[in-house]
């Protein structure tokens, strides 16, 4: 690892502004490092390393041409495979989209490069980001860099193990059901679900519309910051984004102080099936904001248990209808096409190829809970319960500026260790859920290493639908709090790769 790789984006930004590097420099030392240590890590599915130092080679032309560049100019970020890029292959994890170049960028991805972002490649994820491990790409697994029998969490699991390898200081993630902040919590790194509707989904393959969530993820906090609102604000290509103002992210991180501010601890988030390393540095981490000056009270958010099967219904019902546009007519895998089946026959051989199982299972489950007589009793409920749901965020946030809970109720588990138990694949999410059902705002900072294994133990802050702000400034207060405590970053203790 050489002393670039190291830096924040937000170093190397600094060091590329004032002349002391280049972005070639930069973009070369990070495809280095890709090179030494992806083949253990299984990060990316596509690099171009010519395409990465034209990329870099532009961004310094421009600098030394005196032409004003944004703060993240030249900062090489690695981007989930499942934003549309139009010069790379986009395969959202899945052989039905084998080498698919669209004809267009993504909104998130012509935002990276008309900020002067440098793509490094197209990372991993689990098929159309379905699952909660990266064990679900029909590419393969991506390994957590702090022991890579386990798994980087998912379905962002490429972009979060990029980070937390050093290969990247940036990557984006997509968060529908807690696919950033899940994989941030057991890679150690900073993970954020921006408000729903406050980054563009245009050019995002849609596992779930009314869920899925671009978002950033980093090794600190004013890194993710200074990500989000590159990319983040209104797009009218996105008939869901808001067209407001994106909150002072970037000024919010910088700030971190809160005394004075009120925070909530979810009472529901806590009991069996928390592992006792993950639920020993929340205590911590909750003390340690109390030291901050904020006021720590609990609340009760009850309709919180009914949010996974609420989810496992929602989700699948939108997976349902957003993947019968992967037909084998149009575009992608095409199985059994030789004159003498019928059209519905070749869809029916390539979809039976090209979906992977989890995905044949979202379907399956999305297509029955919305056919005729049971839509009312499983849909039409699981909407209801989103509703009550939503109303217990307001009712908290009516007491409190923020709640915080564990990220996750464990650390990174075994490859293969859920792979044949979707019940428990799916609990890894259960403190994330509800703030995708309710739109809100949240982000994952590292809080500590679990006592049993020694992996990291990430704490959730959550705040209301438009104050994403309110989660940088106490996660950046509880990122340097820790830092202190620590003499350093938790990732400084991760094994060398």
């Amino acid at each position: 690892m050489t002393e670039l790789t190291r830096r924040t984006a937000a170093e190397l930004a600094a060091l590329m502004a004032a002349g002391e590097t280049s972005a070639v420099e930069v973009a070369q030392a990070h495809l280095d490092r890709i090179a030494a240590v992806d083949g253990r890590i299984e990060a990316f599915l596509h690099t171009d390393p010519e395409g990465v130092l034209e990329q870099a080679r532009a961004v310094d032309a421009r600098r030394a041409a005196g032409e004003e560049l944004g703060p993240l100019a030249g900062v090489p970020i690695a981007h989930k495979d499942v934003f549309t890029t139009r010069d790379m292959p986009t395969t959202a994890g899945s052989k039905i989209l084998e080498g698919w170049r669209p004809p267009y960028d993504a909104t998130v991805t012509a935002r990276l490069r008309a900020a002067g972002l440098v793509i490094l490649g197209k990372t991993n994820l689990d098929e159309f980001a379905m699952g909660s491990s990266t064990e679900n790409s029909a590419y393969g697994p991506t390994r957590n860099p702090w022991d890579t029998s386990r798994i980087p969490g998912g379905s962002s699991g490429g972009s979060s193990a990029a980070v937390a390898a050093y290969e990247a200081p940036l990557a984006t993630g997509t968060d529908t059901g807690g696919s950033i902040r899940q994989p941030a919590s057991v890679t150690g790194i900073v993970g954020a679900k921006p408000t729903y509707g406050g980054s563009s989904r245009y050019g995002l393959i849609a596992f779930a519309s009314s869920l899925d969530t671009p978002g950033p993820f980093a090794r600190t906090v004013l890194d993710a910051a200074l990500l989000h609102e590159a990319f983040s604000g209104h797009d009218p290509m996105d008939a869901t984004s808001i067209d407001r103002p994106v909150p002072p992210v970037v000024e919010a991180a910088r700030r971190a102080e809160i005394a004075g501010l009120r925070v909530g601890v979810v009472r529901e988030f806590a009991g069996d099936g928390y592992q006792a390393g993950v639920t020993a540095r929340f205590d911590e981490a909750v003390e340690l904001l109390e030291s901050l000056g904020a006021k720590v009270v609990e609340v009760s958010c009850p309709h919180f248990e009914y949010a996974l099967p609420a989810y496992y219904l929602i989700a699948p019902s939108e997976c349902s209808s957003n993947l019968a546009r992967f037909d084998a007519m149009r575009y992608g895998l095409r199985i059994g096409d030789d004159g003498s089946r019928s059209a519905e026959e070749v869809m029916a051989l390539t979809r039976a190829e090209g979906f992977g199982p989890e995905v044949k299972r979202r379907i399956m489950l999305g297509t029955y809970a919305l056919s005729s007589g049971y839509y009312d009793a499983y849909y039409g409920k699981a909407q209801q319960v989103r509703t009550l749901i939503t109303r217990d965020f307001e009712a908290a946030f009516e007491q409190v500026d923020v709640l915080v809970s564990p990220t996750t109720p464990t650390t990174a588990f075994p490859i293969g260790e859920r792979a044949d138990d979707p019940m428990a694949m799916y609990l890894a999410d259960l403190c994330t859920i509800p703030s995708n059902l309710a739109g809100n705002a949240a982000i994952s900072v590292p809080c500590g290493l679990a006592d049993e294994d020694g992996l990291p133990v990430g704490l959730q802050i959550m705040a209301p639908p438009l104050a994403d702000d309110r989660v940088y400034r106490v996660a950046a207060a509880v990122e340097r709090a820790l830092e202190s405590r620590w003499n350093g970053p938790l990732l400084a203790k991760a094994p060398e790769l």
